[in-house]
């Protein structure tokens, strides 16, 4: 089968074919239909992330069941699914306290699985690596889904979709008639913007560098456009009374658009970090500064969700309308164009390919 390698940190990315050990007892082989391309990738191939190399790239995606092991239960083959990039073990400290995203058994940036045709060992992406043709993965790591549910849709749902709206609904907890700022407008940006607004948020700033954004930004359901410079902290100050937003969700993962959300917070309001950084990134913040405002500040990760329960949830939604996911597909592509799709999303353009 064929899969998306990179052999290095800033190496070329290959087409290249992989053998796939077959499941195991409690393992199951899932057949990709759709996969997006995510921003925690590149953070596989640029070095912010330090991942065993070879690797299998890619966390988002969908696709059929086609085998499993003798012990699996949770599917059968032909089952539509979605690939969950952190399952929960349910049995440790974190899964006990009903904080399934902090499981301390999952999450690791890549997991050891396959080879090379020339015997060469593989590691894969977030334990998935599902730019790829097949994957096999724990039956844990997959999650059914209505048959109907377009593959595209579902695909966005295991990572844009999940994190963006779990930040705005399970972390921030955005309440009705509150103020938002949104920094950084890719898939899981976007996807805050539109939950901010279901929440009933009055106001939704959205915030990039880029102002080819802007569109994409107001069809998700922002109500303001601000470019990300040097006068953004007075520009959403004048939008809210002088006072700054409740909420600002930093979507990047760095430590200069993090104090911007800080800094564009009112007193008592709550910045959520959802962009995830480089380790030696170091966020800056004055200890009286710190004081006087009285701001929260926290990440969220994975949306603070539960997969195996908002994933299903999610896909009700989208299947009954009250959830459109298409505004989050800018650019359509096979395998052979992954490449290309990583250097738009390195540029900022569009969204999700």
């Amino acid at each position: 089968m064929r899969a998306l390698i990179v052999r290095a940190v800033d190496a070329p990315l290959r087409v290249e074919e992989i053998e796939l050990p077959a499941p195991g007892p409690d393992e199951v082989r899932v057949s990709i239909r759709a996969a997006g391309v995510c921003h925690s990738d590149l953070s596989m191939v640029d070095g912010t992330l330090a991942p065993p190399y070879p690797l299998v790239l890619g966390h988002e995606a969908a696709g059929v069941v086609v085998e499993v092991g003798d012990a699996v239960t949770r599917v059968a083959p032909g089952a539509h699914v979605v690939l969950n990039w952190a399952p929960p073990c349910r049995s440790c400290w974190y899964c006990g306290r009903d904080e399934p995203w902090l499981c301390e058994r999952t999450g690791s940036p890549s997991a050891p699985r396959g080879r090379t045709p020339a015997g060469e060992a593989l590691h894969v992406t977030l334990g998935l690596g599902a730019l790829a043709e097949e994957v096999v993965v724990p039956q844990a790591a997959v999650i059914g889904v209505p048959a109907e549910l377009p593959f595209e849709a579902a695909a966005l749902l295991g990572c844009a979709v999940l994190t963006g709206v779990g930040a705005v609904r399970r972390t921030a907890k955005v309440a009705p008639g509150e103020s938002v700022a949104v920094i950084g407008l890719g898939g899981v940006g976007l996807s805050v913007v539109a939950a901010a607004r279901a929440a009933g948020a009055d106001q939704v700033l959205a915030v990039d560098v880029s102002p080819t954004k802007k569109a994409l930004a107001v069809t998700a359901g922002a109500t303001d456009f601000l470019l990300a410079d040097e006068t953004l902290s007075r520009a959403v100050r004048e939008r809210t009374a002088g006072r700054g937003v409740d909420h600002a969700l930093e979507c990047v993962g760095r430590s200069a658009t993090i104090r911007t959300a800080w800094r564009a917070t009112r007193r008592g309001g709550q910045v959520t970090v959802v962009g995830m950084g480089a380790k030696d990134d170091i966020v800056g913040l004055g200890a009286l500064d710190i004081f006087h405002s009285a701001r929260t500040l926290r990440s969220s990760v994975y949306g603070s969700s539960d997969p195996d329960r908002d994933v299903p949830e999610l896909a009700r939604a989208v299947l009954d309308g009250t959830l459109d996911l298409g505004y989050l597909i800018t650019d359509r592509t096979t395998l052979d164009g992954a490449a290309e799709a990583f250097a738009r999303m390195s540029r900022g353009e569009g969204a999700r390919t």
